[in-house]
């Protein structure tokens, strides 16, 4: 994970979401930016993607 192109995390997991159309990943990262919403990179494959903090679960089914 990265912030302004500085390390601040490390992705412990991740995979395409085919139910919420884009890629989810598990990660840990300082608690100054791990609120919902903060905005991080991650290097991809050498390349920073945009990444976004949200709460779990990724999804609820609808009851």
């Amino acid at each position: 994970m990265l912030k302004d192109g500085v390390a601040v995390g490390e992705v412990t997991s991740g995979q395409p979401s085919p139910t919420l159309g884009h890629p989810i990943a598990l990660a840990y990262v300082p608690v100054g930016l791990s609120a919902p919403g903060t905005r991080l990179d991650v290097d991809l494959r050498g390349r920073p993607e945009p990444f976004e903090v949200v709460a779990l679960p990724f999804y609820r089914r609808q009851q």
